[in-house]
């Protein structure tokens, strides 16, 4: 491996990194792109995206890969760590005019190795439905435009249906179709199904069924990114001003809020047991948000640019047998010091692919680490890991502290304090600190239930004075005012209502609450071949401004929390590992996924797989299997 700092090392491009589970190797020879290998020009296109299906076939190669470059879509058989890719047979290469492809999704349900259901969405607000084994084009959705008229930003379709799917616009507004209807000649009427705060869902009046089957209008400005929760009975939404809004999809209540400390949200995914969701956007933060809690519960730092994509890794969130929290008699020093060894060295050393069951105010008798990794503008991968330390900060410290040591900003020695001076707190928090506020409310301690202990461990945490990790006090933490009490279970189903009668009820649970929207925040960083350097700053102060005004409204509530007040977790690793910006993160069974915006798809294998590439029969090494 390259070495670490100095000089031009600081750019070199990375071909492997060490985590604790072992070392990851870029496997150059399963790298897919374009047949002619030829750098694309990103300048002005779309994201490259990455969808991966298996078709189950008996060959144990059932993996496919789709991908876009520009205006171009391929289809390949996808041999991962088995077995060199080969360009020169694509299953299936489309080229559009016109227009370009800019997000695409299989279907498991209907994948055979004779057939597939691809949709495809389009720059122009199209959708298409293609088979690309069978290279037909079955169905055209919004041809016309007359539905939207904006960029497609997502589509995916509805989890356990072969008929229905879900699609999001720059324009804000998702759309739920169904593959067997027809869109119509003329522009759909809508009628109001169900409205709430900053969403509205209306369902589209005709006499004989139609797309669409409802229209979700989310938050202010483009909906950038959906996903489903893993039981598929909720939806969560990253929106570009900036709101994490999760609804229970069914009955499309409002479950909960959050607020990115700036910018736009451009990501979202859920935990392999729904119960966290991490966001990524243009603060240059991953947000942890507890979904059982509805309150943020970490922020990790170690992007330099925007969040292209957060990601869980299934196989690596573990679960082992704990123990039980030691005593500590010496000083917090040796207290944060003894933290920190222990959950950079011993926390999670099992390699056991399953999940706690436990609730968070049981005993500890096991110990969860979830794996999680993000993708950014700054062409680095970071691996971060969200241990039970985060997770459950009141069981390991079950102590009550007296009083506080407020430490000077000159004194790094003191890095397990969690008290921050004004100074510090506005290093990292340009959006207007209120340090003196903080430090008064780290002292209090008279309510450890609601919550959370003025010195949190700080095992994830970054050790520079000007990042504190977390402390302070989140008043109300499990009762916040971002979680709605309603459930989806309540409340009957609207897409079987958007199948019945044309008369529906105005259901307005509150009222609309108009904020100002903030402009595109588009300081291009990394992307010098769009702006210049100095209209590059000229985008920063205005747009800088502009993000404080309106994150004055939220900033210090459960919404968004400020940055002392929640644990800040640091990468495990974060690597330079292209030349251009990063658009793709999937974990599979043997390996991760990336890719960048000039077009390369890079396969690197997990700890103990590279040797798989060797092997003359791929039968052997199924991509499901793990050693």
């Amino acid at each position: 491996m390259a070495a670490e700092g100095g000089g031009k090392e600081t750019n070199e491009i990375k071909t492997q990194f060490t985590t604790r589970e072992g070392v990851y190797k870029l496997l150059t020879h399963s790298e897919y792109s374009r047949p002619n290998r030829v750098p694309f020009n990103s300048q002005g296109s779309n994201p490259v995206k990455v969808s991966f299906v298996n078709v189950n076939d008996q060959s144990g190669n059932g993996d496919r890969i789709c991908f876009n470059v520009g205006r171009e879509l391929y289809f390949y058989i996808y041999k991962g760590v088995r077995k060199a890719a080969d360009l020169s047979k694509p299953i299936d290469k489309r080229i559009y005019k016109g227009t370009q492809p800019t997000c695409h999704d299989f279907n498991p349900l209907t994948a055979t190795a004779e057939s597939v259901s691809l949709l495809v969405g389009f720059s122009a607000g199209q959708v298409q439905l293609i088979d690309p084994i069978k290279k037909e084009t079955s169905k055209l959705f919004n041809e016309e435009r007359l539905i939207d008229k904006s960029r497609v930003t997502c589509v995916r379709w509805v989890p356990g249906s072969e008929s229905l799917f879900l699609v999001a616009h720059s324009s804000g507004s998702m759309y739920l179709y169904n593959v067997e209807n027809t869109c119509g000649t003329t522009a759909p009427h809508y009628q109001l199904l169900k409205q709430g705060d900053n969403y509205a869902v209306h369902t589209c009046k005709s006499k004989s069924a139609r797309n669409p089957l409802l229209r979700w209008t989310v938050g202010e400005g483009a909906l950038n990114e959906f996903a489903f929760s893993p039981d598929g009975k909720f939806l969560a939404c990253a929106s570009q001003d900036g709101f994490l809004r999760v609804f229970g999809f069914d009955a499309a209540e409002l479950h909960g809020t959050m607020k990115s400390y700036f910018g736009g949200l451009l990501c979202v995914c859920w935990s392999p047991d729904g119960r966290y969701i991490v966001a990524g956007g243009e603060d240059d933060l991953v947000t942890v948000w507890s979904f059982l809690d509805c309150r943020v519960i970490a922020r990790g730092h170690g992007h330099k640019s925007w969040v292209s994509v957060v990601a869980f890794d299934h196989c690596t969130t573990s679960v082992e047998d704990g123990e039980q929290p030691a005593e500590f008699s010496g000083s917090d020093e040796d207290f944060h010091e003894q933290i920190h060894f222990e959950a950079g060295r011993e926390r999670a050393n099992s390699s056991h692919s399953r999940l706690s069951k436990r609730n968070s105010t049981e005993s500890r008798p096991v110990s969860v680490t979830y794996r999680f990794g993000s993708v950014g503008q700054d062409t680095q991968l970071c691996l971060w890991d969200l241990t039970e330390d985060i997770l459950f900060p009141h069981l390991p410290l079950s102590r009550t502290r007296t009083h506080t040591n407020v430490m000077s900003a000159t004194s790094p020695t003191a890095g397990g304090q969690t008290v921050t001076t004004v100074s510090i707190t506005a290093a990292a928090n340009p959006a207007g600190p209120n340090g003196k506020d903080n430090v008064s409310n780290s002292s209090a301690g008279g309510n450890p239930a609601n919550s959370l202990p003025d010195a949190l461990p700080r095992s994830n945490s970054l050790p520079q004075a000007a990042n504190p990790a977390a402390g302070g006090s989140t008043p109300n933490s499990h009762t916040g005012s971002s979680c709605s009490s309603s459930s989806s279970s309540k409340g009957n189903s609207i897409i079987d209502s958007a199948f019945m009668a044309t008369k529906f009820a105005t259901l307005s649970l509150h009222d609309s609450r108009k904020e100002r929207h903030e402009k595109d925040h588009k300081r291009n960083h990394s992307m010098g071949h769009i702006s210049s350097k100095s209209s590059d700053k000229l985008n920063q102060l205005s747009s800088s401004r502009t993000a404080k005004g309106e994150a004055a409204k939220t900033l210090g509530t459960t919404l968004c929390p400020r940055m002392e007040e929640v644990p800040l977790l640091e990468p495990l690793v974060c690597k330079k590992i292209a030349h251009e910006r990063l658009t793709v993160l999937i974990f599979l069974e043997d390996c991760l996924v990336t890719a960048c915006q000039e077009g390369f798809i890079c396969t690197w294998a997990r700890p103990g797989k590279v040797g798989l590439l060797s092997q003359n029969n791929p039968a052997n090494s199924p991509s499901g299997t793990v050693v």
